[in-house]
């Protein structure tokens, strides 16, 4: 694997990842905290600076209860009713977020010159809300928001790749998948015999993670702008 300029041919489909892919994950996070944050606000007097209490058990690695953690820190008395209620803000609000510079850099570049396309994993809103956010949906396409078809054909499940070939008529090296989560996006790239390059934004959720034997991308970048492509 290479962390500079990695150079691919005979290119024609690439498609992103979303999420610490094309911009930057906590952006999303300490937006819905805010959007979090102002709910509860109205619900009760908090002792403390709610959102700034959300980022720190965030960063501390509590990360799929924030919600619940803050709660009981603050012996809230509907915690259970009121944790439904904020995980709904929170993926349903409006966020604040950017595309990476490295990002728009290459979405501008590449623009015209392939067919490019967005594969991505979460609550079909939630995503949707992002990808309004970002300005994306005159940019990619298809946008496959695999939440559509389920859970459970989330990656590494084989469904929206098999898709993004139905509808582009390209197959396995043609294709290029662009991601940063080890743990799952490259496992159907590579049964598919598609190109791959991870892509390791310093702030990335998962920059340390690991992948597994069979989910190696086949490159490992610090930058977008690192990958130069042709058809």
């Amino acid at each position: 694997m290479s962390e500079r300029f990695v150079e691919l041919t005979g290119i024609a489909v690439v498609v992103f990842d979303l999420d610490d892919t094309l911009y930057p994950e906590r952006q999303f996070v300490w937006s819905g905290f805010e959007a979090v944050a102002n709910w509860l606000r109205q619900q009760m007097d908090c002792p403390d600076d709610p959102a700034r209490r959300m980022r720190e058990l965030f960063e501390s690695g509590c990360r799929r209860r924030v919600f619940d953690e803050l709660l009981a820190e603050w012996r809230c008395p509907h915690a259970e009713d009121w944790v439904r209620q904020m995980i709904a803000c929170y993926r349903d609000h409006n966020p604040v977020i950017r595309l990476y510079p490295d990002a728009e850099a290459v979405l501008l570049k590449w623009q015209g010159l392939f067919q490019l396309s967005l594969i991505s994993d979460g609550p079909v809103r939630m995503q949707q809300n992002k990808v309004r956010a970002l300005g994306l949906e005159s940019l990619l396409r298809p946008l496959v928001l695999t939440d559509r078809w389920g859970e459970a054909f989330r990656k590494p499940h084989q469904r929206a790749f098999e898709y993004i070939e139905s509808v582009t008529g390209c197959r396995g090296p043609e294709c290029l998948y662009i991601g940063d989560n080890p743990q799952k996006d490259f496992v159907a790239p590579n049964q598919m015999a598609w190109r791959s390059v991870c892509v390791r934004h310093q702030d990335g959720i998962y920059a340390n993670t690991e992948a597994p034997p069979e989910g190696q991308p086949e490159f490992l970048v610090s930058e977008l702008s690192y990958i130069l492509i042709s058809k």
